[in-house]
């Protein structure tokens, strides 16, 4: 007889979904001795309908589950008609502590315009009784303290989610109408006799699109008001991502507009308004150096390594499990882990929510779906200002390892180009990094262990240095693809080539003498090539020498081991010479030793020597 965890490894599935099993009664034989189960040693992994065929995955789904939420962001919609993982104790821990004005920041896709929307459907005055969207949710088991607040406040909700336009006319045209529709969910207050005629009148020019840039820019203020004299109790405003105009801003050069005006928009709605409740952000950056939140010292930001508010954003391991559970995939546990968990917010693992159910809803087929859902600029931004160290930690990053770095949670768009250094802070709150180890420092910022949470992000720093070396022109399209294609068939010969190829064209670009040059041709070998190799190297600058091994993760691939040299100066005749010496080299120090030991036969030995723009290679 076995216990869980030994069949747990057998059967290749984690230890709890085998406990599932034998609770579950699939598993003939099995028997609990106190408090472990035992199976027989012959026992078979159940099926249950845990098969890896997305069709029919898809089609059981749709006739016996509910769907996926994939893109609601409805609250109503989302705990009725979808799988709706229940974040509603967000209500309980935000009445527990009752802080003016709070600010979330996540990375974008993790959850926050639905949960800003559940507050808004739990607070929110309404004709209809909207208890009964949270009366078997968790918030409700929680007292009468809670539900009392249930449909209680007149509330005002914006999200600024698809602000992203290439000009600030576009962009204040767009505000404005999102404002002029906010109004209009309002229009009781049309009707009201207790609201003063130039009040109306204010109301009724935001409600026809004729307000300008000024009187835009108090109207969270004045609508506050109104609502407050109408209801005669202050509203809650929610202001749902509040940067994305911002970030936007930053990228299409109309920042000084748009921070100009937040900075008066938020102002006249969080500071000093005598005629609010409660007000919520959320975004992915804090941006309190741009003093947008200036003089605010009701505001509490609830960051990614704050513990409080950390388990409501993302998937917990728990609520992942219990999904998958509900799918019949639980055999898929492990898979999904490696891909789409390693956040750490607070103290909480956390898993990214979107990757989540997209990869159960389309048959549990692992892709980077979230790197698919927006812009990455912020790493575009960081390949264009690298310098050599952080060139070198991003080749770190990508092979497995952690870095040091200081992380200023203050930190904004524009100190990216004043400060490079300031990349690790801006790669953290917007997903592409996780803190494992972090410790306070006595200027308020944290010095900081880094890494990359899963194997999803990996694929998004590769394919955005693929993209930026396209983009440069330090690599074709037809020479990533030739590497591709001669993986794909085995073809060494077809690799040899292509691999010359984009040395040669590493090398015409980059200043050959230089480190930069090193660290762009391992970062483009790991975005080209990672996917089916490890890649060690073992720089050592005195000599210029710099031998690259690419170790194969399947035995069909071929081992790959290239040792470099450069000399100024030098004459065709000497620069093979040098690539001669270089091959030779690779032979009398037995690189190929380590490969050989795992059994990897199949070597592609390259040496390459370069002098200025200059290559030659020579092979076996």
């Amino acid at each position: 007889m076995k216990t869980c965890k030994e069949m747990a490894e057998v059967w290749n599935v984690t230890e709890r979904t085998v406990t599932t099993f034998c609770k579950s009664g699939k598993i003939p034989g099995a028997i609990k001795d106190g408090r472990i189960w035992k199976i027989p040693d012959d026992a078979k992994k159940p099926v249950d309908g845990r098969v890896s065929s997305g069709k029919y995955i898809k089609q059981a789904v749709a006739k016996e589950k509910k769907p996926l939420p994939i893109g609601i962001s409805d609250y109503v919609r989302a705990q009725s008609e979808y799988y709706y993982v229940d974040k509603t104790l967000l209500i309980k821990e935000f009445l527990d502590q009752k802080p003016l004005v709070s600010l979330f920041t996540r990375p974008r896709r993790f959850g926050k315009t639905l949960n800003m929307d559940m507050l808004r459907a739990f607070f929110e005055i309404s004709d209809d009784d909207t208890s009964k969207y949270f009366k078997d949710k968790a918030i409700w088991n929680c007292g009468e303290a809670y539900r009392s607040h249930q449909g209680k406040y007149p509330v005002v909700f914006l999200t600024f989610k698809d602000v992203k336009f290439d000009s600030w006319d576009m962009t204040f045209a767009k505000i404005s109408e999102l404002l002029q529709e906010e109004f209009g969910r309002h229009m009781e207050l049309c009707e009201s006799d207790k609201l003063e005629t130039y009040e109306l009148d204010y109301f009724k020019k935001i409600l026809g699109g004729q307000a300008n840039e000024v009187e835009l820019s108090s109207s969270l203020q004045k609508l506050s008001k109104m609502l407050t004299e109408h209801y005669g109790k202050a509203p809650i405003i929610i202001i749902d991502e509040y940067d994305t105009p911002i970030q936007e801003g930053y990228s299409k050069n109309f920042y000084d507009e748009i921070i100009g005006f937040m900075r008066n928009f938020f102002s006249g709605a969080f500071k000093d308004n005598k005629n609010l409740s409660y007000g919520f952000l959320t975004g992915i950056l804090r941006i309190a150096q741009e003093s947008i939140f200036s003089g605010l010292n009701n505001l509490t930001v609830n960051s990614v390594m704050d513990e409080e508010y950390d388990n409501f954003f993302g998937f917990t391991d728990s609520e992942v499990h219990e999904m998958l559970d509900y799918y019949r995939v639980l055999d898929k546990e492990m898979e999904l882990k490696d891909w789409y968990d390693g956040y750490l917010f607070g103290n909480e693992e956390i898993y990214n929510p979107w990757s989540v159910i997209n990869y159960i809803s389309k048959g549990c087929i692992p892709q980077a779906y979230w790197v698919n859902t927006g812009k990455n600029e912020i790493l575009e931004d960081v390949l264009k200002v690298a310098t050599d160290d952080i060139t070198e930690r991003l080749y770190a990053l990508l092979q497995g390892e952690r870095v040091i770095a200081r992380i200023d949670q203050n930190v904004v768009y524009r100190s990216l180009s004043e400060d490079p250094a300031n990349i690790y802070s801006l790669l953290l709150v917007a997903g592409y990094l996780k803190i494992p180890k972090k410790e306070l420092q006595a200027d308020g910022s944290y010095l900081c262990e880094v890494s990359i949470p899963n194997r999803e992000i990996a694929a998004v720093y590769k394919s955005e240095i693929l993209s930026h070396l396209l983009q440069i022109g330090a690599i074709t399209r037809t020479t990533a693809n030739k590497i591709a294609e001669s993986l794909y068939v085995n073809d060494l010969k077809k690799l040899q080539t292509a691999i010359a190829e984009y040395m040669d064209k590493t090398i015409s670009f980059y200043d050959a003498g230089a480190e930069g040059f090193y660290h762009g041709l391992v970062l483009g070998l790991i975005a080209l090539m990672d996917n089916q190799y490890k890649i060690k190297s073992n720089r050592e600058s005195g000599d210029g020498r710099y031998d690259i091994s690419l170790i194969p993760r399947e035995k069909k691939y071929p081992g790959i081991i290239m040792e470099l040299k450069w000399k100024k100066g030098l004459a065709a005749d000497e620069l093979e010479t040098l690539a001669e010496e270089a091959l030779i080299q690779i032979d009398n120090k037995r690189y190929d030793f380590e490969m050989r030991e795992d059994g990897i036969e199949n070597i592609l030995k390259l040496g390459i020597a370069f002098s200025g723009k200059e290559i030659k290679i020579k092979t076996e």
